[in-house]
C-alpha cells in the first residue's frame, strides 16, 4: 500500500510497451519521473512450442496480465502491425495484437497505438532505421548493455519510449541530445 501512495506522490508513470507477435513477443516495463527513464523489466515471451495459434493467443492474454499485476503500469503502449505480404502472418499478427490489447483493457490500462514508422522515428529521428540502430539508440540513451537483450524486447522498449516522448513528458538527456550523439558519431549518419 506504502509504494503505490509513494509513487503518486512522485507523480511517475509506468509504460508497458509491447511488440506483438505469435512466435515472440517483446515487452518492456519503464518508469518514468521526472527526466528520468528506469527500465523495470525488459524480454520475450517464447510462443512457438505453446501449440496451437488459440494457445498462443491464451498464453500471451495470461502473461500480459501477470505482467500488468507485477508492475502496475497505467498505460500500455502497443506496435502496430505493418502491411506485409503474407496475409495469413498478417492476421496472426493482428490477433495477438488484439488480446494483448484486451488484457490490457480487462486491467484498466489506457491504450495507444504505434505504427512502426512512428516508434522508429521518435527513437532514432529517421522513420526508416533498422532494428539494430533503434536497439543501439535505447542502450546509448538508457545506459543498457548492447547486445543484452532481443531484438523483440528492445522493439517493446522503443514502443514504451516513444509512447513516453508523443505524452508529452519529455527526457533532458544529460549528454546533450541527439546533436551531441551525431557529433559525438559521425560514422552513423547515412
Amino acid at each position: 500500500m506504502t509504494a503505490k501512495k509513494t509513487s503518486s506522490i512522485s507523480k511517475s508513470t509506468r509504460i508497458l510497451g509491447i511488440d506483438p507477435g505469435t512466435n515472440i513477443l517483446g515487452f518492456a516495463v519503464i518508469e518514468v519521473e521526472k527526466d528520468k527513464i528506469d527500465v523495470l523489466e525488459i524480454g520475450v515471451l517464447h510462443l512457438k512450442d505453446k501449440g496451437e495459434h488459440t494457445d498462443k493467443l491464451k498464453e500471451i492474454f495470461l502473461e500480459i496480465q501477470e505482467i500488468i499485476e507485477r508492475y502496475l503500469p497505467q498505460e500500455l503502449a502497443i506496435e502496430a502491425p505493418f502491411f506485409g505480404k503474407n496475409v495469413q502472418s498478417m492476421l496472426k499478427l493482428g490477433r495477438a495484437q488484439g488480446v494483448a490489447m484486451a488484457a490490457g483493457m480487462t486491467m484498466g490500462l489506457t491504450i495507444t497505438e504505434y505504427s512502426p514508422k512512428k516508434v522508429k522515428q521518435s527513437v532514432t529521428g529517421n522513420g526508416n532505421a533498422a532494428k539494430e540502430q533503434v536497439a543501439d539508440m535505447l542502450c546509448r540513451m538508457l545506459n543498457i548493455e548492447p547486445g543484452k537483450f532481443a531484438l523483440d524486447a528492445t522493439d517493446a522498449l522503443s514502443v514504451a519510449v516513444c509512447h513516453h516522448y508523443q505524452s508529452g513528458r519529455p527526457v533532458s538527456s544529460k549528454k546533450g541530445g541527439w546533436k551531441s550523439f551525431l557529433k559525438e558519431n559521425p560514422e552513423r549518419v547515412k
